[in-house]
């Protein structure tokens, strides 16, 4: 007999039993409800307060963590390209009808689309990284990435992006009549910062945009980094559809556009009619040696004198 049960007995009060474990009833909190979610906030309803039994053993609770919900998607940023604005200016549009700057690129893109998905020998760049240069600024390299990158947006089986990496004097968004954005760069800088984070939807559905970004004195360095080879493997093979254009800086005045070659799998050099010289693009071609599947086009030329338009010819 305990000594709480002899003191009773001695005043004559009789004692509960003891109440076995089997028999304790605890109350169980309610399912948690759902997370509700919005752009900013996530709101997690409170759960009532569960109360311990008022006597019996102390029940051991399990040591297990919950597991962490996964997290949320980040939002891709949407911008409305002007196509009336652009197809003004002298850019292929879908709306812009069957005229012989469409039939140019229609004829430049083809043989790059092919070898942007053809068997490419072990260690190769991946061959739907494009990068379209120049020897010299002015010749027409942004106005001829748009272009392209607009052309391969009509096909039925591929998507594009379209990425400024001329890091040094970004002019894709300019030309398209948009304000600077963080981009390339900022990402490069900044481990936290996701590809979704500054890349920009446009209203041509199979078409996006990645930004040069933030000026930086270290864009070479940058470019060259272990972090610039792997954004550039996960662009390449995130989407099997997925033509890549990068529009580069000319590559006879900075260095970044010899870096940035190092990445691609097939380069096209922009060579301005009756203005380029013979040695400038020798010397950007030099710059390339070692690069697999180099194509020139050949810009601003005049045919017969019969259009005042620009005409574009692959070579």
């Amino acid at each position: 007999m305990s000594i709480i049960e002899k003191a009773a007995n001695r005043i004559g009060k009789p004692v509960a039993p003891a109440v076995p474990l089997a028999h304790v009833r605890t109350q169980m909190a309610p399912p948690a409800p759902e997370l509700l979610t919005d752009s900013q906030n996530v709101a997690v309803a409170d759960l009532p307060e569960v109360e311990a039994p008022p006597q019996g053993p102390a029940v051991a609770l399990s040591n297990a963590e919950p597991a962490a919900p996964e997290p949320l998607p980040r939002p891709t940023r949407m911008i409305e390209l002007d196509l009336a604005r652009m197809n003004e200016v002298g850019l292929v549009t879908a709306a812009g009808g069957r005229t012989n700057l469409v039939e140019d690129f229609r004829i430049i893109k083809r043989p790059l689309i092919k070898r942007a998905f053809a068997a490419r020998k072990p260690n190769a760049n991946p061959g739907n990284l494009i990068m379209i240069t120049s020897s010299l600024p002015g010749e027409g390299k942004t106005f001829t990435s748009i272009n392209l990158a607009m052309s391969i947006a009509m096909e039925l089986d591929h998507t594009v992006l379209l990425v400024d990496a001329d890091v040094a004097r970004p002019s894709v968004l300019r030309t398209l009549g948009l304000p600077a954005q963080r981009g390339l760069m900022d990402i490069l800088l900044d481990d936290h910062l996701d590809m979704s984070d500054v890349m920009l939807r446009t209203n041509v559905n199979t078409l996006s945009i990645l930004p040069a970004g933030t000026s930086n004195p270290r864009a070479t360095e940058l470019l060259a980094s272990q972090a610039m080879k792997s954004l550039v493997h996960e662009i390449a093979n995130r989407y099997p559809d997925r033509i890549v254009i990068f529009d580069s800086p000319p590559l006879l005045l900075t260095s970044e556009a010899h870096v940035l070659a190092s990445h691609m799998g097939q380069i096209v050099v922009v060579v301005e009619s009756e203005k380029t010289t013979q040695h400038a693009v020798k010397e950007a071609l030099h710059q390339l040696e070692g690069c697999s599947n180099v194509n020139l086009v050949y810009n601003k030329s005049r045919e017969l004198n019969t259009s005042s338009k620009y005409d574009y010819h692959y070579g």
